[in-house]
């Protein structure tokens, strides 16, 4: 079954310096072990290929039922510096849950 994020969790994200931020919010508690296995940090570089030029990193959030992403040398230089039209990484989130993942567990979509 190929799935968006967007029909499994939510996202909020942001920057420090020229590192976008991108956390992952299950939208139901049984949807973070999906998350989990499925949304790797392979899997978000190749997703931000051309804009993340730098290594990406994951993070666990287990009692938020979150994943936190740190896409590093992706927002041009950051803010003050840039001349990206979103130098502070706001829109990295919706992005982010356009990427598309194939899951072979059956699960009940809201």
């Amino acid at each position: 079954m190929k799935i968006q994020l967007l029909k499994i969790c939510h996202a909020r994200s942001g920057d420090k310096g020229d590192t976008g931020n991108v956390g992952l919010i299950a939208l139901k508690p049984e949807y973070y072990s999906i998350m989990k296995k499925y949304v790797t940090a392979e899997r978000v570089k190749n997703h931000f290929k051309g804009i993340c030029l730098g290594k990406v990193e994951r993070f666990e959030l287990p009692n938020l039922n979150a994943l936190n992403f740190l896409l590093h040398n992706s927002l041009g230089g950051g803010g003050t510096v840039s001349l990206k039209n979103d130098a502070q990484g706001k829109t990295l989130s919706s992005a982010m849950l356009r990427m598309e993942i194939e899951i072979e567990e059956q699960i009940n979509l809201l």
